[in-house]
């Protein structure tokens, strides 16, 4: 049987750090955006980037995806600030896709809309219109089933000591 673990840390716990403790919270140690991309662009010549980055690609990832990833990365290692690293972003984006045009592959930018998603907005959009027909329907139904019910109910006499009438 497992000993239980008393040294894990409790909850919240990761809210009481002091306020400058964490890389994000402290100074960008790059300000402008040349600084960031020459970094960026210093570190994707790296071969093990390179091929890491053609793996990722070709499963299907998007650039846009891993772009973002790589800024927000850098924001959370305190190397830049997030508006610095979101003007990089197509910067990151170009040269992810000349590494993947460079081995021949084909990748997904991100920035296209599928036509899968086309047709998902047109069967969205037709069923829509079928519920509000059918609502329509059910509203002009239900109004007139209650106008019925109300010349009945009123015949009829109400409360607990009621007799009930048949």
């Amino acid at each position: 049987m497992e000993q239980p673990r008393f040294d894990a840390p409790r909850p919240g716990m990761a809210m009481t750090h002091e306020l400058g403790a964490r890389p994000w919270q402290t100074p960008a140690r790059l300000t402008s955006t040349d600084e960031v991309v020459q970094d960026y662009l210093l570190r994707m010549q790296d071969d093990s980037f390179v091929k890491q980055l053609v793996g990722v690609l070709e499963s299907g990832v998007p650039v846009t995806t891993l772009a973002n990833t790589i800024q927000l990365a850098g924001v959370m290692e305190g190397r830049h600030s997030i508006d610095t690293g979101m003007l990089v972003i197509p910067v990151l984006m170009e040269m992810m896709m000349l590494i993947g045009d460079k081995a021949g592959i084909k990748y997904n930018t991100g920035m296209d809309r599928d036509e899968g998603e086309e047709t998902k907005d047109a069967m969205i959009s037709a069923v829509l219109e079928d519920l509000e027909k059918d609502l329509d329907k059910d509203a002009s139904g239900i109004a007139s089933e209650e106008e019925e019910q109300s010349t009945e109910t009123e015949n009829e006499p109400m409360g607990l000591m009621a007799r009930r009438a048949g």
